[in-house]
Formats: C-alpha cells, sequence, structure tokens
C-alpha cells in the first residue's frame, strides 16, 4: 500500500445484483486486484498457509471465521505486490470491528478509501431475476422465501456499515439493473466524479 494515487474501493450490494461479475470488471478496468474475503480463504487453505491451516480447522469444526483471524487475512493480502496501487474489496469489511481494523491499517500507510460502489436495485426485481436463474439451473431449494431472506441478512449485516461510509462521503450509489455493460458504466461515471478513471492499459 504505497501508491497514494492509486483506487482504494469497496463493492456492496444485495445477493443477485451482479457484484461479483463488476468487481471483475472493474479490477480489469483500473489495473487493480479484485480482493474477496472468500477467494483469501480459499486459497490460504489450498496453499496450506499458516493462516489457511487455522482457517480449515475453523470452518471443519462448523465454526464461523472471527474477526481477528479475517483481519489477519487482509491485511496479509493487501501487503503483497499487486495491492500496492490499489485494490478492489468484496465481502469486506462485514462489521463494525472490521470497518475499525481496516481505517486503523489505511491509516498506519498514510492512506484511506477513495470510495464504495454501492450497486442498488429493485428488491421484487432481484428476487424475481434469482427465482429465474434458480428454475433455469435446477436448484429446487432456492425458492422465494430462502432468496428473501438472504435480502433480509445483506440488509440486516450491511446497512450499519453503508450509513458509516456514507457519513464519511465515500458511498457511490449505482443502479444495478440492466446489462453487464450498462452497470459497468454507470459505475464508471460514478467513478470519474471522484476523479477515478481507468488505467491507460485497460
Amino acid at each position: 500500500m504505497t501508491n497514494p494515487d492509486g483506487a482504494r474501493l469497496l463493492i456492496v450490494g444485495p445477493p443477485g445484483a451482479g457484484k461479483g461479475t463488476q468487481a471483475v470488471r472493474i479490477a480489469e478496468t483500473y489495473g487493480i486486484p479484485a480482493i474477496s474475503t472468500g477467494d483469501i480463504f480459499r486459497a490460504n487453505v489450498r496453499d496450506e498457509t499458516p493462516l489457511g491451516v487455522r482457517v480449515k480447522a475453523i470452518l471443519d469444526a462448523g465454526d464461523y471465521v472471527p474477526d481477528s483471524l479475517t483481519n489477519e487475512l487482509i491485511q496479509d493480502r493487501l501487503a503483497q505486490p499487486d495491492a500496492q496501487g490499489g485494490f478492489l474489496l468484496d465481502g469486506y469489511p462485514r462489521t463494525a470491528d472490521q470497518v475499525a481494523f481496516l481505517d486503523t491499517l489505511l491509516d498506519s500507510h498514510g492512506l484511506a478509501l477513495t470510495a464504495v460502489v454501492q450497486l442498488v436495485a429493485d428488491r421484487d426485481e432481484i428476487v424475481e431475476r434469482l427465482r429465474k436463474r434458480a428454475v433455469e439451473q435446477g436448484r429446487s431449494d432456492d425458492t422465494e422465501d430462502a432468496i428473501r431472506h438472504r435480502q433480509d441478512v445483506y440488509l440486516r449485516e450491511t446497512g450499519p456499515l453503508i450509513d458509516e461510509y456514507a457519513s464519511r462521503g465515500l458511498v457511490l450509489e449505482v443502479d444495478g439493473l440492466g446489462s453487464i455493460d450498462e452497470v459497468g458504466d454507470r459505475i464508471d461515471a460514478a467513478l470519474a466524479s471522484r476523479d477515478i478513471r481507468p488505467t491507460a492499459a485497460a
């Protein structure tokens, strides 16, 4: 984390809003790594790193990975060379303690978050989109009730974090409905409003 000019971004959005797809696109367009906590967990477990061994033991026991260990994994990932010029976090932070840790970590390098991209979409339209996808993929367990429950969990967990970042003026709301390119163009326009622009190579 040595480049103060690099974009340091978060992306948030409800299940079904295409967050993962847009995260990949942002990473490619802006020349920064998309960092997903799920990917970090899997990579460390696969590579049997000391952190990965600890994560595997917790997951094998059916427990949640505690904030302290998630924070360690994020700190380790952000210290890697490809994240020195900026990054896009997906799935972190999820709690107030994680927000505080990330603030402290960035501040220790004289840095701060640049922006939070929030994909927003009409709840009923998202439910309908996911329900159709479940039918197409033969996932009978993905009922409308289950889909709506995941939306509730997202709102409950993410709402306070969005409020916190909104109070700092960091949140950029982007309509998440439409084609991948349409949503991507809206994200580009929102980031450009903060003078965050694609890399020359993109």
